[in-house]
């Protein structure tokens, strides 16, 4: 028996039991030990009756005098109770079973915890906690603080408590007294486990909440140690991979350059020769690449699939939306201009019997850069010879859809891996999630770009913003007008852009708007992004459809309408629309009042910042890191206790003892590694 060991196995419980327990996301012995408190109760006092005041938490003991149902506007069962003083209080329950009321019998005493409330009929306690006492038992009260756990409906705490103490009478049989993290100078596991969730006198409320306490310093470093093997894990597996060798040649990537319009950056130039280098060698590549909105990722990424090609194999770019993918498909093609590179697009809703000529030119071969969405990894979908996987805007995948197309290189070589990201992943998250990537950055943007003036301004100032609008637009540029993010139905926003899109060109008559969004044909968004890229469309009304790819230089105004509704990495991805020319550019982040906090934080932190970095750093502050790396797709919290925030000060002495131990392949890897990502190591690979 071990951590991994389910609880229906380890623990006498029912099915019913197991699938609420489950529900919460506790299903082994190791899920119930960490587990922990979300806050502490004192429970060690009686207070009397006679002691009780309005909103204070309580706990008495008292028999019941009697109990009726009460029929006013809404069923409700009232009980009176007498404590050994003689005094008088109500229980009231506003949702109750009607078999509950056979549980208060006339003389039962026992133990009632809740809030007091004063009434006209003296002080009430409404729902309480009741541990019911034999007759003639005296009350055992607990020592130290009573744990109170986070909880879903079928679960109470006594539930959560009963379950959590047999799970750690278990732990004493399966976890030793002494490990490596114990010869660091930090409690054994048990002991730590034991103090969070079973605390005693010495323990006070500051220590139980202090995450530098070292009962909660063992949990947060044994977390932190476990994430960190398995990163060292999958870099060791992906080492021991073969993959096909692309060497350089420049013949091609020469000639492309060559007819470009514009030169390359330094930065650019940089993270492709680092990329050139691994795609040479016959280990895979794993290569995150970071640059900021507009920094070139696009053109380092077609170099790249450049090299694969030459060398004979086939390359593919996976974006995260039709849109995305058309305009990549649209651009690799523009940029590639006369040179014999057959691309090809690969979507859901690509026509059936085009779908069948595409699936069969890439199995033969004849299709060299095949562009498109997750559609590239479904079981029909059979490659030539997969060497180069370029995974664009990787936070919007699951990490297991990056595991299944990784699955579809050929049998004897693994593909070379690029991702792509334009949010940057702040250092302490690249730190802990991304060690078995190499990272490069693109730490410039082309020569003649300005920063894009942001100013944030209420809607009841829309007819003025509008009036901005229509100057631009006759001024020769063009502009972008992004409707309100309506999470709950996407036919909803649609709807709500079409109607956007009508009172525009409703008050601006003379200015030709276009609309796109999501629920639109590929040949329907194709036709409108055409046009506006052609400058036919001086105004385009969209949804979040444009949120990346969409490069149009002329366009200088973005309008953001309800801006509170978007996160920091949707308003800065949005806002780099714009400013992508020399041409002076802004964006009017448009809000409805009032403002919360965090969506005033994070208008203000746009106002204030262009740089990608610092808003990724603010992003995960505010969002937390599953949402920025996207690992809550798969269903997976990233972390059960650490919060790579305010503990990244461990991550240094993580690093040496995890570097120490895989060196030595010390026993608790396997330990740590069941314990805390049984199931889960896949993810961590992809």
């Amino acid at each position: 028996m071990n951590g991994a060991t389910p609880l229906s196995e380890a623990l006498s419980i029912s099915d019913k039991a197991a699938a609420n327990f489950a529900k919460a996301g506790v299903e082994t012995l190791a899920h119930a030990w960490f587990y922990l408190p979300r806050r502490y109760e004192n429970r060690a006092q009686i207070t009397p009756i006679s002691g009780f005041s309005d909103g204070a938490t309580v706990q008495t003991v008292a028999q019941v005098v009697n109990a009726e149902v009460i029929a006013r506007r809404k069923r409700m069962l009232v009980v009176t109770l007498r404590d050994e003083a003689g005094a008088l209080c109500r229980l009231r329950f506003f949702r109750f079973y009607p078999n509950q009321l056979r549980q208060f019998s006339e003389g039962r005493r026992g133990i009632f915890y809740g809030k007091a409330v004063a009434s006209d009929y003296g002080y009430e306690l409404h729902h309480p906690e009741i541990q019911w006492l034999a007759e003639g038992e005296q009350p055992v009260l607990p020592e130290g603080y009573t744990p109170i756990y986070p909880t879903i409906k079928g679960i109470s705490q006594k539930q959560w408590r009963n379950l959590i103490d047999k799970a750690l009478t278990l732990a004493e049989q399966c976890l030793p007294r002494k490990d490596a993290l114990s010869e660091q100078g930090l409690p054994d596991l048990l002991s730590a486990l034991t103090a969070l969730h079973q605390p005693d006198v010495t323990m006070t409320l500051a220590d139980l909440s202090d995450p530098r306490h070292p009962a909660h310093k063992r949990l947060i470093t044994e977390e932190l140690c476990a994430h960190r093997l398995s990163v060292l894990h999958a870099r060791a597996q992906l080492r021991s991979k073969v993959a096909a060798k692309l060497p350089a040649d420049d013949r091609l990537q020469n000639t492309l350059l060559e007819q470009l319009p514009f030169k390359m950056t330094s930065a650019q130039q940089r993270v492709s020769a680092e990329i050139a280098a691994d795609l040479a060698r016959d280990v895979p590549m794993m290569r995150l690449v970071q640059g900021d909105v507009g920094s070139g990722k696009t053109l380092v990424a077609l170099l790249a699939c450049l090299q694969c090609v030459t060398a004979g194999y086939q390359a593919v770019l996976m974006a995260p939306t039709e849109l995305l993918a058309e305009q990549h498909a649209t651009n690799l093609t523009r940029l590639l201009g006369d040179l014999p590179i057959s691309v090809g697009l690969l979507v859901s809703k690509t026509p059936a019997a085009e779908k069948k000529a595409r699936l069969a030119a890439i199995a033969n071969g004849e299709l060299q850069i095949i562009v498109g969405t997750h559609a590239l990894f479904q079981q029909q979908v059979s490659y030539h010879a997969l060497g180069l996987l370029v995974i664009d805007e990787q936070h919007r995948f699951g990490v297991h859809q990056r595991l299944a197309l990784q699955q579809k290189s050929h049998e004897q070589h693994a593909a070379h891996q690029l991702v792509l990201t334009a949010t940057p992943i702040p250092r302490t998250l690249a730190m802990s999630q991304y060690g078995e990537l190499d990272v490069s950055v693109i730490d410039a943007l082309p020569t003649g770009r300005k920063p894009i003036t942001t100013a944030v301004i209420s809607n009841t100032k829309r007819s003025d913003v509008i009036a901005r609008v229509g100057a631009v637009c006759r001024e020769g540029q063009q502009a972008y007008w992004v409707c309100p993010l309506i999470e709950e139905s996407e036919v909803i926003e649609c709807e709500n852009a079409e109607a956007t899109a009508a009172q525009l060109q409703a008050e601006l008559p003379d200015i030709r708007v276009a609309l796109l969004h999501g629920r639109m044909n590929s040949q329907q968004r194709q036709e409108v992004m055409a046009d506006f890229v052609a400058g036919n469309v001086q105004l385009l009304v969209a949804t979040t459809v444009i949120e990346v790819g969409v490069d149009v230089g002329n366009a200088t105004l973005m309008i953001i309408e309800n801006a509170e509704r978007f996160g920091l990495a949707q308003l800065h991805q949005l806002r780099g629309r714009v400013g992508r020319s020399d041409l002076a550019s802004f964006c009017l982040l448009m809000y409805q009042a009032p403002l919360g906090e965090i969506a005033k934080r994070r208008l203000n932190i746009m106002r204030e910042s262009n740089d990608g970095f610092v808003i990724a750093e603010e992003d995960l502050n505010i969002r937390g890191a599953g949402e920025l790396l996207g690992v809550r797709q798969t269903g997976d919290a990233l972390f059960r206790i650490a919060d790579l925030e305010r503990d990244q000060d461990l991550l240094p002495s993580v690093h040496r003892l995890c570097d120490s131990w895989q060196q030595t392949q010390h026993p608790i890897i396997n330990e740590l590694l069941n314990r805390w990502l049984s199931g889960r190591e896949q993810y961590l690979r992809a």
